[in-house]
């Protein structure tokens, strides 16, 4: 039986043995199952065996993950049965355009279960991650502020609406880009910096997934040949800090070619690369 998970499943699901120490899925247990979060189940005689979730963003985007099974119960495709049905959950729902799954790209498992319940390979970048960046600083000025809305637009159409190129939405959650996905009142609030040529952009914002984040989103290779940039990156940092009154790390999504190009001994945490998976209806 395939059901979604209420606070009374909680005990069950401590008594999963996934090997997962300090399992963040109990943790926020509540916040996770929901609101624009569900988490569902797989029982077999009324044990729980197998978690798997997902979540709504921007209205028309589900991402699936959460994956997690009883050790005892492995081998019997149990996260394929289970991820299989939330697909279908989430494809019930009547505004979702878009359905996907981020997992690391050592997680093979993860990715076997993805591409047989029909999910294809979209994209693939580092999370970095970076508390302080004053190495990568060569003493250029930082960028100019852009405050108008519609030459923001304008930058988001063109460099990933058009091409329903990849956008990370949030820490962890890069979505194709569309029209919809950007409202009036986020674009506002996010910040977008300019270089002096006019034909580079950054975008910043803030973020929170257990730390605070600066997400800073550059869609260009050449990360160390733009004067100014990490100046702004780190400038913006500072002034989100400040304004949190606590420290606030970096958070940048990286092809692997950017991350190539960062020198060595650079700030920055690059974990294995996360792999992007989903289908559109």
């Amino acid at each position: 039986m395939i059901r979604p998970l209420t606070k009374e499943d909680l005990p069950k699901l401590r008594a999963m043995e996934t090997g997962i120490d300090d399992d963040y899925v109990i943790r926020v247990f509540d916040r996770i199952s929901t609101g624009n979060n569900k988490l569902f189940g797989l029982f077999a005689n009324d044990q729980l065996v197998s978690v798997g979730g997902l979540s709504i963003f921007a209205k028309q985007y589900a991402m699936l993950g959460r994956m997690r099974s009883d050790l005892r119960f492995r081998g019997n495709d149990l996260s394929t049965s289970l991820m299989s049905q939330v697909l279908d959950e989430a494809f019930k729902l009547p505004d979702i355009k878009w359905v996907g799954a981020n997992t690391q790209e050592e997680n093979i498992p993860a990715q076997r279960v993805l591409k047989k319940i029909g999910l294809a390979e979209k994209h693939i970048s580092y999370g970095a991650s970076a508390l302080n960046i004053s190495s990568l600083k060569s003493g250029g000025t930082p960028w100019e502020r852009l405050e108008d809305v519609s030459m923001k637009r304008q930058w988001l159409r063109k460099l990933f609406v058009e091409s329903s190129a990849v956008f990370p939405y949030e820490c962890y959650y890069p979505f194709p880009a569309s029209e919809e996905m950007f409202e009036d009142r986020q674009i506002a609030d996010w910040n977008f910096f300019v270089n002096p040529k006019g034909d580079r952009v950054l975008i910043t914002k803030k973020d929170f997934k257990k730390y605070y984040y600066l997400q800073a989103v550059y869609p260009f290779d050449d990360l160390m040949d733009q004067p100014g940039l990490w100046e702004t990156i780190a400038l913006a940092q500072e002034q989100l800090a400040s304004k949190l009154r606590k420290d606030a790390h970096v958070w940048m999504d990286l092809t692997k070619q950017q991350a190539s190009t960062l020198p060595d001994g650079h700030p920055f945490n690059l974990p294995s690369p996360w792999m992007l998976f989903g289908k559109g209806r």
